[in-house]
């Protein structure tokens, strides 16, 4: 039995990866979160009863905090997903993203250095340091046919992005110079159940809902690989158990859409599951809105997942039709969860606060 400490483990991707360990494995897990606004501990009731699975308040910038967890639970593993992570975010206020995304891991790597140390010399050999990363560090690409590559040069666009680089450099710089055991992995676009509303495919689901207007940068056109979050979540734990020490693995789901078609295929399936439609509209369709776009908005993302599948045996089981209709009726069948979320209600009532 492995013990795993998952920072951020109450967001998005976090909660997916600490679910699939607790339902499919015998490790354990220590689940350090902050609770910022995209942090959610209710995405975690299912697992939170097992005696694998423990929750932690705290903030990855917090030397004093991290240290100590590190002498009390003797981790045999780092996942780390603590960050700060929507650029629009990042754009309108950078600092926190600096904070988190640079400071936070710089902090944690001098932790997880200091704990690896002092360790015997199997347990050293068996620790892993996995710093989980995007895709969006690498730019854009300008050809309809490059994909990233685990070699591709960092060029990134964002606030977001930048401070991502910053600490993915960090990570390699403390393998190169200190031997700390890491592995990077740098992943597409994450969509599935549980995601935080602001983001496009919630949120597009949840306006559709309501009528609000489907807002759409720019002329849609800007190209994503899509990654559904239970196939992430099962490629990150073969990286933590089966990766080399000081290697990259991108991860894709091998699905290249355009914005505007992402938009509309969740139109095409609300139709279907959600014929009922609010305001006396039409169609799902009728509520797209073309508005500005953001500064700097990178045209094309796409990865070349070669390397995790011939190295690791992983593949996506998703396509990005099953997976964006599992979505839908999740959001449909979880209205209890997004009202939740939006008003942070259940990390208030489970805090005491």
């Amino acid at each position: 039995m492995v013990k795993i400490f998952v920072t951020g483990g109450a967001g998005f991707i976090g909660s997916a990866v600490i679910r699939h360990i607790i339902n499919n494995t015998n490790d354990s897990v220590i689940n350090i979160d902050k609770l910022t606004y995209a942090g959610n501990l209710e995405s975690l009731i299912s697992i939170s009863e097992s005696p694998n699975y423990t929750f932690i308040q705290a903030d990855i910038c917090d030397s004093e905090k991290i240290n100590q967890l590190f002498a009390e639970y003797q981790p045999d593993a780092v996942m780390h997903l603590a960050a700060e992570s929507h650029v629009d975010r990042s754009i309108d206020g950078p600092s926190e993203f600096i904070q988190t995304n640079i400071i936070g891991t710089y902090t944690l790597l001098e932790a997880a250095r200091h704990y690896w140390n002092q360790l015997s010399t199997d347990k050293k050999s068996a620790f892993r340091f996995h710093h989980i990363s995007t895709d969006e560090v690498y730019g854009d690409l300008e050809s309809t046919t490059d994909l990233f590559t685990e070699t591709t040069p960092y060029a990134p666009s964002s606030p977001y992005s930048a401070s991502k680089a910053s600490s993915d450099h960090l990570v390699r710089a403390w393998q190169r110079t200190y031997d700390l055991p890491t592995i990077v992995t740098n992943c597409s676009n994450n969509y599935g159940p549980f995601h935080y509303p602001e983001k496009l495919i919630p949120l597009i689901i949840l306006n559709a809902l309501e009528g609000k207007p489907l807002p759409v940068y720019g002329n849609g056109q800007q190209i994503r690989d899509w990654l559904y979050v239970e196939d992430h979540a099962r490629a990150l734990y073969k990286v933590v158990t089966e990766g080399k020490i000081s290697e990259t693995y991108n991860i894709g789901g091998h699905n290249e859409k355009a914005n505007i078609d992402v938009v509309k295929t969740i139109c095409s399936i609300l139709e279907e599951l959600a014929p009922n439609k609010p305001n006396g509209i039409n169609n799902y369709s009728d509520l797209i809105t073309y508005v500005t776009d953001r500064p700097g908005h990178d045209l094309r993302y796409a990865i070349d997942a070669t390397k995790i599948k011939n190295e690791l045996n992983w593949v996506p089981e998703e396509t990005f039709e099953t997976g964006l209709r599992k979505t839908v009726e999740w959001y449909l069948n979880n209205t209890e969860w997004v009202e939740s979320v939006q008003n942070n209600k259940y990390n208030r009532e489970r805090l005491g606060v």
